[in-house]
């Protein structure tokens, strides 16, 4: 994937996924913005190890449910780079999947629920992408990637209100794909599963790792690097004729 240095920008990108795809993008010469709202420390941190490496990085406080902030990042971006090619939609709410929580049984659920998962996962999107568009419509390629889960194809648990969500990226994507594609932007969705390992896989025991690796077409559960380097192929040329697509990044768990 040799290529010119890009700007990218990942929301959510002090830890987890994020960091690493942010790392991932710096090693290969990209500059990258990680994006983070409460942890400074960790984004902070991130920023150092890819600036150890050589790399290009620096952390901005955005709440991306924030219309307001949202915008004010991306002129900071601008203002440091003149330029913004790829944008990951990696942000979460906070979220802990806990199989006996209210929000895993429709009796119990509350709108309350939807609407949290709703406005950081949609409304942050939405709010990302508005304020990125005077930007990258002036370019003659470039690529939004939205983050999802293969619970929307295979729901095993049924959280009701991160699920709904997370499929509503699916429509949000296809849409914003039909409409942007004479700007030249592609806009593709990758849904993840159970990975190993984030801070939200990290109370999972062996037991369920290899529960979940014996039934993928893989034999395995999907590192986090792994899923960072799916990010990188749908943000680069190889992936030039791809828009409007969700796949799924889970070792061929599920087959939308």
């Amino acid at each position: 994937m040799n290529q010119k240095q890009r700007i990218i920008l990942i929301t959510g990108a002090s830890r987890g996924l994020g960091a690493e795809t942010a790392k991932q993008f710096a090693a290969q010469g990209d500059a990258v913005c990680v994006n983070y709202f409460q942890s400074q420390e960790k984004a902070e941190q991130v920023v150092s190890e890819i600036r150890e490496q050589g790399g290009e990085a620096f952390a901005f406080r955005a709440d991306v449910t924030s219309r307001q902030e949202t915008e004010a990042m991306i002129q900071a971006i601008v203002d440091r780079y003149g330029r913004l090619d790829v944008i990951v939609n990696n942000a979460l709410p906070s979220y802990q999947f806990d199989p006996s929580a209210p929000y895993t049984s429709i009796e119990t659920v509350t709108w309350d629920h939807f609407q949290h998962q709703i406005d950081g996962i949609l409304k942050g999107a939405l709010n990302v992408i508005q304020s990125a568009l005077p930007v990258m419509k002036q370019q003659d390629v470039s690529h939004i990637i939205n983050i999802s889960t293969n619970l929307v194809y295979n729901p095993v648990v049924t959280y009701y209100d991160y699920t709904t969500a997370k499929a509503g990226l699916i429509g949000l994507t296809r849409s914003l794909a039909t409409e942007l594609g004479q700007y030249g932007i592609r806009v593709n969705l990758l849904a993840g599963g159970l990975l190993r390992t984030t801070d939200a896989s990290s109370s999972t025991t062996e037991e369920v790792f290899g529960y979940v690796a014996s039934a993928t077409p893989l034999r395995e559960v999907v590192t986090v690097e792994q899923f960072a380097s799916a990010i990188r192929l749908f943000a680069s040329d190889l992936s030039n004729s791809m828009t409007g697509q969700s796949i799924s990044v889970d070792g061929g768990l599920t087959m939308p």
